[in-house]
């Protein structure tokens, strides 16, 4: 296997976050203009209180997508450098991926929470995955 593998999960994971940062701007841009926001209304406190689960849910989608990701990401260098790619890291890199897009399909959508929660559960265990066998791979050496 070669070790940019797991770089297709990676560059996934980075335009799924592009992705929910456009569907946010896109609500957000929309919705200040609907309601005729002034500058005043704009501070993040403020703005929170008006906005509807509709603009304040892909907000709060793009800011989960740099918590666990970013275990994820530097993992992912971490292994591409120790060249310790293989394919039970690209097909778990890929679980999470895949979890993670229908996470934030779900959250940015209709928002039911105990659906999200699990589709959280199972990309974040891929990424713990991932992370505690590398680790037992590099202190076992």
């Amino acid at each position: 296997m070669t070790q940019t593998a797991i770089f297709s999960p990676f560059f996934a994971t980075v335009f799924l976050t592009l992705l929910v940062w456009v569907y946010m701007y896109s609500r957000r841009i929309r919705f200040i203009i609907s309601q005729k926001l002034r500058p005043a209304d704009l501070t993040p406190s403020a703005f929170a209180q008006l906005s509807p689960p509709g603009v304040s849910n892909p907000s709060d989608n793009l800011k989960n997508l740099f918590e666990i990701p970013v275990l994820f990401y530097a993992l992912v260098l971490y292994l591409f450098v120790t060249q310790q790619v293989d394919n039970v890291y690209v097909a778990a890199a890929w679980v999470f991926v895949g979890f993670r897009a229908l996470h934030s399909a779900v959250h940015c959508t209709f928002n039911r929470i105990i659906l999200r929660f699990y589709l959280y559960l199972f990309s974040t265990i891929a990424v713990w995955f991932i992370a505690i066998r590398s680790a037992f791979a590099h202190f076992s050496v």
